[in-house]
């Protein structure tokens, strides 16, 4: 399991360039309007989007990036045995990828996401994720 943390940024070259050096990697992958970081120790999927402006909450969500659709499912399963509300999306194309997904929400409005990647995508449909 992988932590996920998608981060609102006002400038994503400056930001691209800060976490690079911070990471001491390069992202896994770059377009116009996101970036992936994927770091193997610690086991970290952390992205950025660019907004207009940066107040009050800067994260957009958290996340677990998991391994398989069984491990994604047994962790909903999990999760709602213990009360909690999901949201599931199948086969969403999010974030540059085909994924399944669902997300719960902390008592603060915080959203965590849970998600499987499928692969890769030329697509990303914002309106549906990650916002």
């Amino acid at each position: 399991m992988n932590i996920h943390v998608g981060l609102n940024v006002t400038d994503l070259e400056g930001s691209i360039t800060f976490y690079t050096k911070l990471f001491g990697a390069e992202p896994a992958k770059v377009k116009s309007d996101y970036a992936k970081f994927l770091l193997e120790n610690p086991g970290l999927n952390f992205t950025l989007r660019p907004v207009s402006a940066v107040e009050g909450n800067h994260v957009n969500h958290f996340g677990f990036q998991l391994s398989s659709t069984e491990e994604l499912q047994n962790h909903k399963e999990r999760l709602e045995k213990q009360g909690f509300f999901s949201r599931d999306e199948k086969d969403t194309t999010c974030c540059y990828a085909k994924q399944d997904k669902f997300w719960i929400t902390d008592p603060d409005g915080h959203e965590w996401e849970f998600f499987f990647t499928k692969e890769d995508s030329e697509v990303d449909t914002i309106n549906t994720c990650c916002n």
